[in-house]
């Protein structure tokens, strides 16, 4: 395998930095803001975490599938680039489609058409870095990677939420699809590959069995998630009427009792911790069978990862609709303020990512893991005294507290999980973890967008600090589940 020179790191991994942008612009600003201006305002959450569920379904499915194809690929241009080049130009089409979107059902159909398309080049775009790069300098580019990963954060916090904050979707659109076209050139150019000579005898059908165990084993957790939310719930609204005298029935004179929101609240985050611990339980019981008695350690490193995750990504699908609601303005300036906000987490997040490698090997992963868990919690904590008095200082001490922790979590935790697995198998059980990365915004998307619409209709930003609070909790019990976590290998 050939030697790589400073600048092979670069163009091996800049379709990650296109790729990221495409993903934070449209996760972060566009969605929610067309959203927003399509679905009713009592029901935008709810609308918005479905529509983020469903297209990370599709992403599950299509990415290892892409991946897969591109394994057994005899192109002469190469096993990857074909599919990367193809997924890019498909994702120009589908963004213009988002922009031109007159309702919520067509901005519905053109996100999936997103989800698949841009899965149809990260599948294969993973296995660039194994493919061209020597073991021995798998870690520069790794760290490259890392960076091309997170910088997008700050990018299109500076540059894409200005423009639609500014009234310029259509630019806005311009310039994403623009930087995807941009870094897919410089991959096509100047990534050499060799092409395969003969087809690999490794099936394509046995990978995608696990893929389909680990969504049902989402199934699964979200079902068990509704009926521990529901128990959790019912009690919770039976003590409130013990205590309270409030009628504990659903609805009275049009609107939610105290009994009916405590359930809910309640009822709703003991739903998010049921669906992320038996979901993972579950997802790896599917695809590795008996063998899943044996590495309890690396399940509960997943079930760690997952609850983080569940989290962090909810909290940032959700701010651009909490200052909507605290700063009472409109869809334009929430996208303005939301950059500016996700712009200066980005910098602690990036900050805290690259030192975080130093920082594991002097102070240990499990514990640096840990570390993250807990300060991310208190700044989930800290982000709740800004709903009942608003404060824009607040939400950037608590938005970077967690970005710092954020920053610490996404290398030490990968870290430690590359400690976990089996070394002859570590391709197999890392790719289960995608459990963690499509099914973390299910969990939270899914469920706290439903809870944060029913609550608000009964007290204007109660549904805001019932599912920060449910995140603050997930942040704290992923430290707690590294209890599960033992050294095994």
């Amino acid at each position: 395998m050939k030697r790589l020179s400073w600048y092979d790191y670069i163009t091996i991994n800049i379709f990650w930095l296109g790729l990221n942008i495409r993903n934070t612009a449209l996760g972060s600003i566009f969605m929610p803001y067309l959203v927003s201006l399509f679905a009713p305002e009592a029901y935008k959450n709810t609308a918005l975490g479905a529509m983020r569920s469903a297209g990370l379904v599709i992403a599950m499915l299509v990415q290892p599938a892409s991946g897969l194809m591109s394994d057994r690929s005899l192109s002469r241009f190469g096993r990857r680039r074909p599919y990367i080049i193809i997924g890019a130009i498909l994702d120009c089409v589908f963004l213009v489609a988002i922009g031109l979107s007159q309702n919520y059902w067509a901005l519905l159909i053109s996100v999936l058409l997103i989800q698949f398309s841009s899965n149809i080049s990260h599948g294969p775009l993973q296995g660039l870095i194994p493919d061209l790069v020597p073991e021995d300098q798998r870690g520069r580019a790794s760290a490259v990677k890392s960076v091309m990963e997170l910088l997008p954060v700050i990018l299109v916090g500076l540059t894409i939420a200005k423009l639609v904050g500014a009234g310029h979707l259509d630019w806005a659109i311009f310039a994403t699809a623009g930087s995807l076209l941009i870094v897919m050139l410089i991959t096509a150019i100047f990534v050499k590959e060799t092409p395969l000579q003969d087809k690999p005898d490794t099936p394509f059908w046995p990978p995608m069995l696990r893929v389909l165990g680990m969504l049902a084993g989402i199934g699964i957790g979200a079902v068990a998630g509704l009926i521990g939310g529901a128990l959790v719930g019912g009690l919770a609204g039976m003590l409130t009427f013990l205590f309270t005298g409030a009628p504990f029935t659903w609805i009275v004179a049009g609107k939610l009792t105290t009994g009916a929101a405590a359930a809910i609240g309640i009822g709703g985050g003991a739903a998010m911790i049921v669906a992320v611990i038996v979901g993972v339980w579950a997802g790896v019981m599917a695809t590795l069978g008996k063998e899943a008695r044996n590495h309890a350690s690396f399940t509960w490193w997943i079930v760690n990862r997952l609850m983080f995750l569940a989290a962090v990504t909810s909290i940032q699908g959700s701010v651009f609709y909490f200052v909507m609601y605290a700063f009472r303005i409109n869809e334009k300036a929430a996208s303005d303020l939301t950059g500016s906000l996700t712009a200066v987490i980005g910098v602690f997040i990036i900050a805290t990512a690259l030192a975080s490698g130093w920082l594991a090997d002097r102070v240990g992963r499990k514990r640096l893991v840990g570390i993250s868990g807990l300060m991310a919690a208190a700044g989930g904590a800290l982000l709740l005294s800004t709903i009942w008095v608003p404060s824009l200082v607040m939400i950037y001490i608590a938005g970077t507290i967690i970005g710092l922790a954020t920053g610490l979590f996404m290398t030490s935790n990968w870290a430690l999980g590359t400690d976990l697995v089996p070394d002859a198998e570590a391709g197999r059980f890392l790719g289960i973890s995608n459990l963690a990365g499509a099914g973390a915004g299910i969990v939270g998307a899914g469920i706290g967008g439903l809870i944060a619409d029913q609550l608000n209709s009964y007290r204007p930003g109660l549904g805001y600090f019932s599912i920060f609070a449910s995140y603050a909790v997930l942040f704290a019990l992923s430290t707690v589940s590294l209890l599960g976590v033992k050294k095994e290998n």
